[in-house]
Parts: structure tokens; sequence; C-alpha cells
């Protein structure tokens, strides 16, 4: 297995983010990334960044995380990295859609379009994953033939004002990583949700709340990508 490269898949990237700083320590650690995300501006500058940096990186933008565009990017994804040479081993489902209005300011195309990334978009890369893990052999070193992990927030198991659409697709998120866990457990495949319980200092964060005076240098109000990165995958 010395003579194959490993890869970790990441779908969600935005700069600064936690998908950004999961694909970065994965790079150092001598992983091949794919990279996936509707931001194809901050997608290649990600890839630019890394390749730089002397890492094999592959941006690979996508109109949406619709089941169809995500079987679309898995095939450019083989293709690129391809078995026996490449072996998927790391993914990790970061994507997101963020919807925060009164209930009843909030209307079925905002419903569905959370629903559309967060529950169809991991339904399908899921599938996609687990098919090339089971193709793997057990790594002797970790016991696994690949981990596949999903970006959790509060709102996974906790709804609050404003989250009518965002919080029901979060938590059929989770009960999806749930039940992937108990049935491919047994296949020596590793399913996590890991719940991000705060606000991420990101450049998009900081633009959202009009980046506030001493937020971003206070550690007790805010998390940071690259400590989640370290700590969580």
């Amino acid at each position: 297995m010395s003579m194959v490269k490993p890869v970790l898949v990441v779908a969600g990237v935005r700069a600064g983010g936690t998908g950004a700083a999961t694909a970065a320590a994965f790079a150092k650690k001598g992983y091949s990334v794919a990279l996936i995300s509707r931001g194809a501006e901050d997608l290649q500058t990600l890839a630019e960044e890394l390749k730089s940096a002397g890492n094999d990186a592959t941006a690979f933008p996508v109109p949406s995380y619709s089941a169809s565009s995500i079987s679309t990017v898995f095939q450019s994804i083989h293709t690129r990295y391809p078995s026996p040479h490449y072996s998927l081993r790391v993914a990790l489902y970061n994507a997101s859609h963020s919807v925060r209005k009164p209930f009843l300011e909030t209307t079925l195309a905002d419903f569905h379009a959370a629903q559309e990334t967060i529950v169809e978009g991991s339904f399908a890369f899921s599938q996609e994953v687990i098919r090339a893990f089971k193709e793997n052999e057990v790594d002797p070193d970790t016991g696994k033939r690949g981990f596949l992990i999903f970006t959790g927030s509060t709102t996974s198991v906790r709804g609050n004002r404003t989250t009518s659409a965002a919080a029901p697709a979060k938590w059929g998120m989770r009960a999806l990583s749930q039940s992937l866990a108990k049935e491919f457990g047994e296949w020596n495949i590793h399913v996590a949700h890991a719940i991000i319980d705060g606000i991420i200092n990101t450049p998009f964060s900081r633009s959202r709340f009009n980046d506030p005076p001493g937020w971003a240098e206070n550690e007790d109000v805010r998390l940071n990508a690259e400590d989640i990165a370290k700590v969580a995958y």
C-alpha cells in the first residue's frame, strides 16, 4: 500500500474555512486533495496555494450539490486520481446552505435549497465515497478502509429561531451519518458526524457580522478553522 497515494475529497470549500483548513492539514500528511465547491474562484485559489507549497491538489467546481452534480464530479475525480495508483481514503462533506429567516418569511425554495445541499448532497456524496472505500484494502496502520466525516452544527441537534429550513436538513444529515456508521462499521469504514458548536473566524463570517471590533481577536467568542481541522479531522 506504500506505493499507492492516499486521496482526500472535501466537498464544501471556502477561503479560510474548515474545508480549506482540512485540505491543507491532509496535504501536509502526503495526501492528494480533491476539492469540490460551488465557489470556483476560491476553489482554484486554494488549489494553487496547495500546489505552490509542493502538494497535489485539484479543483473540481460544481454548479450545485444535487445528486447529478455529485455523480458527475466523482467521475472527474476518479479520472484524475485513478486506481490502483491512488486510493480514496478520507472524505469530508462540509457543504452547507445557510438560511436564517423568520419562519413565515422562509419560502419553499429556501427549504428545498437547504435539503438539496445538506441532505441530497451528503447522501449522493456518501454513496460515491463508500463504493470507493469498499474497494480498498484495510489500512494496517488505521485498521480502516476509509473515513467519512460530516460537518454538523448546533442546528444538527437543536433548532432555534430562524433555522426552520436549515435545522431539518442538518438533523437529516446527522441521521444519515448514524445509519451509515451502523451499516458500514463491519466493513471497517469509519463514519463520523462532527458538530461544530460556534462561529468560525473566516472572511465570510466576519463580513456577515460586519466585522465587529475585537471579535476576530477574542478566542472566547469564536473558533479557528485550523484548530477544528487538527482536532476533529
